[in-house]
């Protein structure tokens, strides 16, 4: 019945949309394939532009909540989490909206639709924009984008409350340098098994009304007039019923830098004819000379034109204003109380606790009377939010959150240490030029706080981020400039260290990880991130979060950064020990796990299999446990298991809780060389814990998964 009621929806919002472009001369109709659409007064139709950024919170367009960088986020591994951001981030983007419509402001960053999320994976640690993505991992990519796309869609009967945009569709992550030009050669079966899957997941379950293509090409096609990906697969295959939009200025690459095509009017022709509706960019205006020349049917051009009005009349924008609910959000909403908590909510549970030797952390505030902080990144508002931030009404660093929790009960001192990446805080410096400050600072603390890392400076998008700095990428996974200097000098004093690294990604940071005495991976922790770490540096809270990516040892042992096979790549490919791997994170408690069982027996069954086990925790502090469910075919050649399902777990110290999962008989299917899916027989393991099923894990955390076999 719902399936239908959809259907009768589309059906009236296509033939509304088609009486409109029967109106409309060639010349209207290409204007609105272009990001900037101007406003066709005679057809009641106003100016809009379709581009806007809502990667983790409402971009680019004033204040706004800043939440964690999508890949702090991806560390909650809790999806119910992520759709309630999501459902944040598009109440204060309809609050902007109605507030810019008041004002007649149609700008960019103006608009309802929103390109985000990038569900691409983060294959490689080194790519600068992996901050964007929701990790390595095609299941948990795949669930959180799902969820993160309902919370920016809602779930009225009548009108999509913001429009997303899953980006950047296919076999897109870096080297940045190159993206541009870069041809892509993939297997069939990494094709399906990693790169295309959390796509798949947000088109057919999340019904995401926009797909973004992604600017390198793949065997020759660039991904923007890709007719396999954006026709073959994307809407016959998965039944996608929203539109197309295009990477900005991917079209001029087609001629510019593919060279696969001759001129502009070529490249809009072949992104018109092979699936993309519309163009962040210019090259969209040629299609009025193609279609005259005959290289592109006026009717294609209608189809698209069609498709993006649709889209703006899902979002009511051509309705009255009093027919949609959410033309009556208030601006008021927008940094709200509310709003705020929940921002620091979601970044004390993106917080994940790498080492914590002897029980240094939390931190006993009634023994320490000096509290040294240093490091570039401990009073750095660039390290809070990551790139395709908004703009928050206030910032609160690391720094400052310990300050404002402490208090007068500490002295805290602080040093900056050193600039971020380079070796000297001015040209006029000697290098290392506040080693003397760092020293005296951990000689008159009784506990060193080292707060270390990146900021979107120079980690992130190429033209984004400063090509000072490898374009967006990191040159290798050591931490730049003297910051392991720094740490050096802080473990000579003989005090405890505390690493924080504010970062996109992993490092290998495995000095730290030997000589250290604590460490947290704090991510882009949001604009009020400051304060949700030092709540978990003095034990308000339990960390809970988990690695969405591996950390690996040395940048050495990476595959090479151009190469997109997955051998070698992710923890479900990697055969050496990883220094942190996927999935683990410690907490201030411990949770063991009994009688874990199959409750529909040794065999699988049509609907997949039933599990249960019981989660005890037994340790002193409340915390919430991440129950992860991993799947290995012991035939396969895929040498570790893949992550298959998660329950987020809260609870109190000593509290118990039986639990049943349920996995699919999907959860069991594999794809074969030609990317097929299929089942096989053989004996499969499942493993159930609060880690991956693998040997460093279980060194690290002191414990071992649970393991059940099944047969089909």
């Amino acid at each position: 019945m719902e399936l239908n009621q959809n259907e009768e929806k589309l059906k009236a919002y296509r033939e509304r949309a088609t009486e409109l472009v029967k109106q409309m001369t060639l010349e209207e109709k290409v204007a609105q394939t272009q990001n900037q659409s101007p406003a066709i007064e005679r057809l009641g139709i106003k100016a809009y532009n379709w581009w806007n950024e809502a990667l983790h919170g409402v971009a680019r367009a004033g204040t706004a909540t800043v939440f964690p960088q999508a890949i702090g986020m991806a560390a909650t591994f809790d999806e119910n989490l992520m759709e309630k951001v999501g459902d944040a981030v598009s109440t204060e983007a309809r609050a902007k909206f109605n507030m810019q419509q008041a004002g007649n402001d149609t700008d960019i960053y103006k608009g309802l639709t929103f390109w985000a999320p990038n569900v691409n994976i983060f294959r490689d640690p080194r790519w600068g924009r992996g901050q964007e993505t929701l990790g390595e991992d095609p299941y948990l990519s795949g669930r959180m984008g799902l969820r993160y796309v309902e919370g920016l869609q809602g779930h009225d009967e009548k009108y999509l409350k913001t429009a997303a945009c899953v980006k950047h569709v296919a076999v897109h992550s870096g080297p940045e340098e190159v993206r541009h030009a870069f041809d892509v050669h993939v297997s069939e079966q990494d094709l399906r098994e990693t790169y295309l899957p959390a796509f798949e997941v947000c088109v057919k379950e999340a019904k995401v009304e926009a797909v973004m293509g992604a600017y390198n090409r793949i065997d020759g096609v660039p991904c923007c007039g890709n007719r396999r990906l954006l026709i073959d697969i994307l809407r016959d295959e998965w039944g996608f019923k929203g539109h197309v939009v295009s990477d900005c200025g991917a079209l001029e690459d087609f001629h510019l830098r593919h060279c696969v095509t001759a001129t502009p009017m070529d490249s809009a022709a072949m992104a018109m004819n092979n699936g993309c509706d519309l163009n962040c960019g210019k090259t969209f205006g040629f299609l009025v000379q193609a279609a005259r020349a005959g290289l592109v049917d006026e009717s294609r051009i209608d189809e698209a034109v069609i498709n993006l009005f649709m889209a703006r009349m899902k979002l009511g924008v051509f309705d009255q204003k009093e027919d949609s609910p959410f033309d009556k959000i208030p601006f008021s909403v927008v940094d709200s109380k509310e709003m705020q908590a929940l921002n620091e909510e979601v970044a004390r549970r993106s917080v994940v606790l790498l080492k914590n030797e002897n029980q240094t952390l939390p931190l006993n505030l009634s023994k320490i009377k000096t509290i040294g902080v240093i490091g570039p990144n401990a009073n750095n508002r660039r390290a809070l939010v990551g790139n395709y931030e908004g703009t928050a009404s206030r910032y609160i660093t690391v720094l400052e959150g310990i300050q404002d929790y402490v208090g007068d009960r500490a002295r805290v001192l602080y040093s900056e240490g050193g600039h971020l990446y380079k070796d000297r805080t001015t040209g006029l410096a000697q290098a290392n030029d506040r080693a003397a400050e760092v020293r005296q600072v951990c000689a008159d603390s009784d506990v060193v706080i080292a707060v270390m890392g990146l900021d979107a400076s120079v980690e992130g998008e190429q033209g984004d981020a400063g090509n000072e700095y490898g374009s967006g990428d990191k040159q290798n996974l050591n931490l730049p400039g003297v910051q392991q200097e720094l740490l050096e000098i802080a473990k000579q004093s003989g005090k405890p260290v505390i690493l924080i690294v504010l970062s996109g990604g992993a490092h290998a940071i495995t000095w730290a990880d030997q000589h250290l005495d604590a460490i947290l991976q704090g991510w882009y922790p949001g604009a009020r991130g400051g304060k949700a770490i030092a709540q978990i540096l003095f034990g308000d809270v339990s960390p809970e979060g988990k690695l969405p990516v591996t950390f690996y040892r040395t940048t050495e042992e990476l595959p090479p950064f151009e190469d997109y096979a997955m051998t070698g790549r992710t923890y479900r490919y990697m055969e050496q020990e990883a220094l942190y791997p996927f999935g683990y994170g410690l907490a201030y408690t411990t949770f063991a796990y009994s009688d874990t069982q199959l409750l529909t027996g040794n065999a699988l069954t049509e609907n997949g299999v039933e599990i249960q086990t019981t989660v005890k925790n037994v340790g002193m502090m409340d915390s919430v446990e991440t129950v992860q469910v991993y799947v290995h075919a012991e035939h396969s050649k895929m040498p570790h298991g893949q992550l298959k399902h998660i329950v987020k777990l809260p609870l109190k110290a000593g509290e118990e809780q039986t639990i049943t999962m349920h996995l699919p008989i999907d959860a069991f299917m594999l794809y074969n060389e030609n990317g097929k899916k299929e089942l096989c027989n053989g004996h499969y393991n499942i493993y159930i814990g609060g880690q991956q099923p693998d040997k460093r894990s279980a060194q690290l955390t002191g414990h071992t998964v649970e393991k059940l076999g099944i047969d089909v």
